[in-house]
């Protein structure tokens, strides 16, 4: 006699469901930032078991982040926000970033004197 395992499908198919829904809330979040910058490019990377981050440029220069659970699910978002996406975080797309003071500051931290978080 065989032995058979009994698979549940609506396990995967409630994986895929509530992966999709993921990323529409991140394409949401991505199409809300590009529209308060006028527009925006991003970056996927992958950063561990925390999942994938999606480095966002404002064409004003402005930047953030989001991160996905996974780097599949980050790639639907930006594939649903329909941004453009570079291929890597390179001196020509990273240039478009426009820091102030604040970034500054946060960059040098203690070197500045700025009180530690610690």
């Amino acid at each position: 006699m065989a032995d058979t395992q009994q698979v549940d499908e609506t396990t995967g198919a409630a994986q895929d469901v509530k992966a999709e829904r993921k990323a529409a809330k991140l394409a949401q979040r991505i199409n809300a930032f590009a529209k308060e910058h006028g527009g925006a490019e991003g970056h996927v990377e992958y950063i561990g078991q925390r999942g994938a981050r999606i480095v966002l440029v404002g064409a004003d220069g402005a930047w953030g982040d989001v991160v996905a659970p996974t780097f599949t699910i980050a790639e639907e978002a930006v594939k649903k926000a329909g941004i453009t996406v570079h291929e890597t975080f390179d001196g020509e797309f990273a240039a478009k970033i426009k820091t102030g003071p604040y970034e500054w500051k946060r960059m040098a931290g203690i070197q500045l004197g700025a009180p530690n978080n610690g």
